[in-house]
């Protein structure tokens, strides 16, 4: 990409990287992925920082330049540093810094955003025909198989994502959005699975209504994943002593909240409800992110008093943790899929060590009989 005062042009360059991958290697295989990187225009041009994208998608979500870096583990010095070095290389800034008001995204910066999330998307649909292998079939190497899902934020799906592909040869095409959202998804047919959750032990009435309205009792089926903590996210030692959101509020602490329409939003609602807490009055209702890896690390950075979110989240960022709740994390799919190729490594890899593994090294976690399928009428439990 090159920006010049009053001039744009956009050059995309695909590499083609190679990365050998623990199936592969044992059989002599090597997968080359495609992959895509912005270079500035001429033959020895150098490829734009890999570090920049991340960093704007960041600033764009947390609206802070002290968040953005703990999200994408740099040094605020190196940050800004980086923002600095491109705005200069390109001739126009990428992101505008105001005293006060935090960090956004400057017209540059909005524009090489959006084109590359549009060009990610494209090469999501082409990866699988891109993709090369090379060397020696292995003998029994099952078929790849991909599945389509939707999902409410979680580290345990997000690290399985990564795994399966060597370790079962199934693919999750996997988009993090709300609970409700990715149920909305399933129910219309878009996605293959939903992720979502629901807390454990006593539940207000009706709490699992919003997700059974989007469920069919004889057409869909659930598999349970993993149980796995809630509660809020404060700086390291909770100086001000936070235990419930009436303490926010007296205290007149920033807090920062999760998206509408997120599993973590309806339980955020359902606990002011039962303190008799005014969403109003709770300075930072407002604010939104979409993450719980969003939430500490606004929290971290100073820009927030208070999150509620993930202990695993929370431990990442070194903050303190006050639990509140325990939930289950559910997948939801039709159940004539559970005869699918696809599905049925899922369900092997679900029940094997590798999900164990991941739940081991994450706080808060624990296995809730992965794998295990029930009706949708488990909700009402």
């Amino acid at each position: 990409m090159h920006v010049t005062p009053g001039r744009e042009a956009f050059t995309l360059g695909m590499i083609v990287a190679p990365r050998v991958e623990p199936e592969y290697a044992k059989h002599n295989i090597m997968r080359l992925v495609a992959t895509l990187a912005w270079r500035l225009p001429g033959e020895s041009a150098a490829e734009l920082d890999p570090r920049l994208l991340p960093l704007l998608e960041a600033i764009a979500a947390n609206g802070s330049l002290a968040a953005a870096v703990a999200v994408c583990k740099l040094s605020y010095r190196a940050g800004w540093g980086l923002l600095r070095d491109f705005a200069r290389e390109l001739g126009a800034p990428l992101v505008t810094l105001e005293r006060g008001r935090g960090a956004s995204l400057a017209p540059a910066g909005t524009r090489l955003l959006a084109a590359h999330r549009a060009a990610a998307r494209r090469l999501q649909r082409l990866r699988p025909a891109l993709t090369i292998e090379l060397g020696a079939e292995p003998r029994g190497r099952r078929k790849p198989v991909r599945l389509d899902v939707a999902a409410s934020h979680d580290l345990a799906l997000a690290a399985l994502r990564e795994s399966l592909p060597s370790a079962a040869g199934v693919t999750l095409d996997l988009r993090f959005v709300g609970s409700l959202d990715a149920l909305q998804q399933f129910a219309e047919g878009r996605v293959d699975l939903a992720g979502f959750h629901v807390p454990l032990g006593r539940h207000a009435p009706g709490e699992p209504a919003p997700f059974r309205r989007l469920l069919k009792t004889r057409r869909d089926r659930l598999i349970r994943f993993v149980a796995r903590e809630q509660g809020f996210m404060l700086p390291h030692g909770n100086p001000a002593r936070v235990h419930a959101f009436g303490d926010l509020v007296r205290k007149r602490l920033r807090f920062v909240n999760r998206q509408r329409g997120s599993g973590t939003r309806l339980l955020i609602d359902r606990l002011l409800a039962e303190e008799g807490v005014d969403a109003a009055a709770l300075s930072g209702y407002g604010r939104e992110e979409f993450t719980h890896a969003a939430v500490a690390a606004t929290v971290a950075s100073g820009a927030a008093d208070a999150g509620f979110g993930l202990r695993a989240a929370a431990v990442e960022q070194g903050l303190a943790f006050v639990p509140r709740t325990r939930e289950r994390y559910y997948l939801a799919l039709h159940a004539r899929a559970l005869a699918t190729p696809a599905v049925a490594r899922l369900m092997e890899a679900l029940e094997g060590p590798l999900l164990a593994r991941i739940v081991g090294r994450l706080p808060g976690y624990r296995s809730d009989r992965p794998g295990t399928v029930v009706e949708v009428d488990e909700l009402d439990d």
